[in-house]
Protein backbone atom coordinates (compact mmCIF):
# COMPACT_ATOMS: atom_id res chain seq x y z
CA UNK A 1 0.00 0.00 0.00
CA UNK A 2 1.55 3.44 -0.33
CA UNK A 3 0.07 7.03 -0.07
CA UNK A 4 -2.69 7.94 -2.17
CA UNK A 5 -2.09 11.50 -2.56
CA UNK A 6 1.47 13.10 -3.09
CA UNK A 7 2.95 16.52 -3.89
CA UNK A 8 4.29 16.00 -7.56
CA UNK A 9 7.76 15.65 -6.08
CA UNK A 10 7.54 13.65 -3.73
CA UNK A 11 9.17 10.30 -2.86
CA UNK A 12 6.16 7.66 -2.82
CA UNK A 13 6.44 5.43 0.55
CA UNK A 14 4.89 2.52 1.66
CA UNK A 15 1.98 3.43 4.27
CA UNK A 16 4.13 1.83 7.23
CA UNK A 17 7.32 3.91 6.18
CA UNK A 18 5.06 6.90 5.70
CA UNK A 19 3.63 6.53 9.21
CA UNK A 20 7.08 5.77 10.65
CA UNK A 21 8.71 9.26 8.75
CA UNK A 22 5.66 11.10 9.95
CA UNK A 23 6.03 9.90 13.79
CA UNK A 24 9.50 10.91 13.69
CA UNK A 25 9.06 14.62 12.04
CA UNK A 26 6.10 15.54 14.71
CA UNK A 27 8.75 13.88 17.17
CA UNK A 28 10.65 16.72 16.19
CA UNK A 29 8.02 19.51 16.33
CA UNK A 30 6.27 18.52 19.13
CA UNK A 31 10.00 18.73 21.28
CA UNK A 32 10.92 21.69 19.96
CA UNK A 33 7.19 23.75 19.92
CA UNK A 34 5.29 22.05 22.50
CA UNK A 35 1.51 20.25 21.43
CA UNK A 36 -0.12 23.31 21.03
CA UNK A 37 2.54 25.03 19.44
CA UNK A 38 2.61 22.38 16.46
CA UNK A 39 0.10 22.49 13.89
CA UNK A 40 -0.86 19.51 11.26
CA UNK A 41 0.01 21.76 8.38
CA UNK A 42 3.89 22.00 10.13
CA UNK A 43 4.08 18.77 10.71
CA UNK A 44 2.71 17.96 6.82
CA UNK A 45 5.23 20.40 5.58
CA UNK A 46 8.19 19.45 7.61
CA UNK A 47 7.30 15.51 6.30
CA UNK A 48 6.87 17.05 2.76
CA UNK A 49 3.66 15.90 2.31
CA UNK A 50 0.07 17.38 2.01
CA UNK A 51 -2.10 17.71 4.99
CA UNK A 52 -4.38 14.93 3.08
CA UNK A 53 -1.57 12.31 3.33
CA UNK A 54 -0.82 13.13 7.06
CA UNK A 55 -4.47 12.94 7.95
CA UNK A 56 -4.82 9.30 6.14
CA UNK A 57 -2.48 8.39 8.97
CA UNK A 58 -3.48 10.22 11.82
CA UNK A 59 -7.39 11.24 12.32
CA UNK A 60 -5.96 14.15 14.41
CA UNK A 61 -3.47 16.24 16.04
CA UNK A 62 -4.05 14.25 19.20
CA UNK A 63 -4.57 10.94 17.96
CA UNK A 64 -0.79 11.66 16.27
CA UNK A 65 0.59 12.98 19.79
CA UNK A 66 -1.12 9.82 21.44
CA UNK A 67 0.67 7.03 19.17
CA UNK A 68 3.64 8.94 19.19
CA UNK A 69 3.92 8.83 23.07
CA UNK A 70 2.83 5.15 23.81
CA UNK A 71 5.65 4.37 20.78
CA UNK A 72 8.27 6.33 23.38
CA UNK A 73 7.13 4.75 26.25
CA UNK A 74 7.27 1.12 25.13
CA UNK A 75 11.09 1.75 23.77
CA UNK A 76 11.88 3.26 27.02
CA UNK A 77 9.97 0.34 29.19
CA UNK A 78 11.88 -2.48 26.64
CA UNK A 79 15.18 -0.58 27.09
CA UNK A 80 14.90 -1.06 31.14
CA UNK A 81 13.37 -4.35 31.09
CA UNK A 82 16.53 -5.54 28.65
CA UNK A 83 18.79 -4.06 30.94
CA UNK A 84 17.39 -5.54 34.38
CA UNK A 85 16.97 -8.66 32.76
CA UNK A 86 21.10 -9.01 32.19
CA UNK A 87 21.41 -7.56 36.14
CA UNK A 88 22.85 -10.48 38.83
CA UNK A 89 21.09 -9.17 41.96
CA UNK A 90 17.99 -6.47 43.38
CA UNK A 91 21.01 -3.93 43.72
CA UNK A 92 22.38 -4.49 40.32
CA UNK A 93 18.95 -4.13 38.90
CA UNK A 94 18.50 -0.95 40.02
CA UNK A 95 21.46 0.60 38.63
CA UNK A 96 21.15 -1.26 35.39
CA UNK A 97 17.32 0.16 35.14
CA UNK A 98 18.83 3.74 35.93
CA UNK A 99 21.53 2.97 33.46
CA UNK A 100 18.98 2.18 31.08
CA UNK A 101 16.99 5.30 31.78
CA UNK A 102 19.77 8.03 31.58
CA UNK A 103 21.23 6.29 28.53
CA UNK A 104 17.74 6.59 26.87
CA UNK A 105 17.04 10.30 28.38
CA UNK A 106 20.65 11.03 27.27
CA UNK A 107 20.21 10.05 23.04
CA UNK A 108 16.52 10.49 23.28
CA UNK A 109 16.42 14.06 24.50
CA UNK A 110 13.64 14.96 21.79
CA UNK A 111 11.59 12.13 23.08
CA UNK A 112 11.97 12.77 27.13
CA UNK A 113 11.12 16.25 26.04
CA UNK A 114 7.73 14.93 24.32
CA UNK A 115 7.00 12.63 27.31
CA UNK A 116 8.15 14.57 30.49
CA UNK A 117 7.70 18.09 29.62
CA UNK A 118 5.61 20.00 32.47
CA UNK A 119 3.40 21.89 30.36
CA UNK A 120 1.97 18.63 29.47
CA UNK A 121 1.66 17.52 32.71
CA UNK A 122 -0.45 20.00 33.14
CA UNK A 123 -2.71 20.10 30.07
CA UNK A 124 -5.75 18.00 30.89
CA UNK A 125 -5.96 16.73 26.92
CA UNK A 126 -2.68 15.87 26.94
CA UNK A 127 -1.91 14.02 30.89
CA UNK A 128 -3.97 11.10 29.85
CA UNK A 129 -1.19 9.87 27.31
CA UNK A 130 1.98 10.90 29.73
CA UNK A 131 -0.25 9.09 32.88
CA UNK A 132 0.00 5.42 31.17
CA UNK A 133 3.13 6.01 30.07
CA UNK A 134 4.40 6.82 33.63
CA UNK A 135 2.24 3.91 35.00
CA UNK A 136 3.69 1.40 32.30
CA UNK A 137 7.12 1.89 33.52
CA UNK A 138 6.03 2.32 37.31
CA UNK A 139 4.81 -1.21 36.82
CA UNK A 140 7.98 -2.17 35.34
CA UNK A 141 9.74 -1.03 38.37
CA UNK A 142 7.55 -2.09 40.86
CA UNK A 143 7.94 -5.78 40.25
CA UNK A 144 11.79 -5.24 41.19
CA UNK A 145 10.94 -4.01 44.57
CA UNK A 146 11.38 -7.11 46.68
CA UNK A 147 10.64 -5.84 50.31
CA UNK A 148 8.55 -8.72 52.67
CA UNK A 149 5.52 -7.25 54.00
CA UNK A 150 4.40 -5.05 51.29
CA UNK A 151 1.57 -4.86 49.89
CA UNK A 152 1.15 -5.02 45.92
CA UNK A 153 -0.14 -1.74 46.32
CA UNK A 154 3.05 -0.17 48.41
CA UNK A 155 5.21 -1.03 45.92
CA UNK A 156 3.06 0.01 43.32
CA UNK A 157 2.94 3.81 45.14
CA UNK A 158 7.31 3.54 45.63
CA UNK A 159 7.67 2.46 42.30
CA UNK A 160 6.09 6.20 41.32
CA UNK A 161 8.54 7.39 43.72
CA UNK A 162 11.80 5.65 42.37
CA UNK A 163 9.92 6.76 38.36
CA UNK A 164 9.77 10.10 39.74
CA UNK A 165 13.21 10.36 41.01
CA UNK A 166 14.38 9.23 37.89
CA UNK A 167 11.95 11.62 35.87
CA UNK A 168 13.02 14.92 37.81
CA UNK A 169 16.89 14.16 38.20
CA UNK A 170 17.02 13.59 34.15
CA UNK A 171 14.92 16.58 33.63
CA UNK A 172 16.99 18.64 35.71
CA UNK A 173 20.32 16.92 33.83
CA UNK A 174 19.53 17.85 30.50
CA UNK A 175 18.03 21.56 31.60
CA UNK A 176 21.36 22.18 32.47
CA UNK A 177 22.84 20.90 29.35
CA UNK A 178 24.52 17.97 30.66
CA UNK A 179 22.84 15.32 29.12
CA UNK A 180 25.53 14.39 25.59
CA UNK A 181 28.56 15.45 27.60
CA UNK A 182 27.73 14.07 30.70
CA UNK A 183 28.32 9.61 32.04
CA UNK A 184 25.18 8.50 31.45
CA UNK A 185 26.21 5.99 33.35
CA UNK A 186 28.24 7.49 36.04
CA UNK A 187 25.35 9.57 36.65
CA UNK A 188 23.04 6.50 36.95
CA UNK A 189 25.12 4.82 40.02
CA UNK A 190 24.80 7.85 41.99
CA UNK A 191 21.30 8.17 41.63
CA UNK A 192 20.36 5.02 41.50
CA UNK A 193 22.77 4.54 45.45
CA UNK A 194 19.90 7.39 46.10
CA UNK A 195 17.03 5.20 46.11
CA UNK A 196 18.65 1.68 46.85
CA UNK A 197 19.51 2.98 50.17
CA UNK A 198 16.15 4.65 50.55
CA UNK A 199 14.50 0.39 49.61
CA UNK A 200 17.19 -0.77 51.55
CA UNK A 201 15.87 0.65 54.57
CA UNK A 202 12.32 -0.65 55.18
CA UNK A 203 11.56 -2.71 57.03
CA UNK A 204 8.20 -4.93 57.62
Amino acid sequence: MTDTIDRPSQVRLPAAERREQLLRVALESFAAHGYHGTSMNDVAEAAGVTKPVLYQHFESKKALYTELVTELGAGLEQQILAAVAEADGPRQQVEAGFRAYFRWATAQADAFRVLFAERNRSDRELAGAVVKVESMVADTVASLIRVEGLSVTERQVLAYGVVGLAEATSRRWLGEGLGPGTDADAFAETVAELAWSGLRGIHR
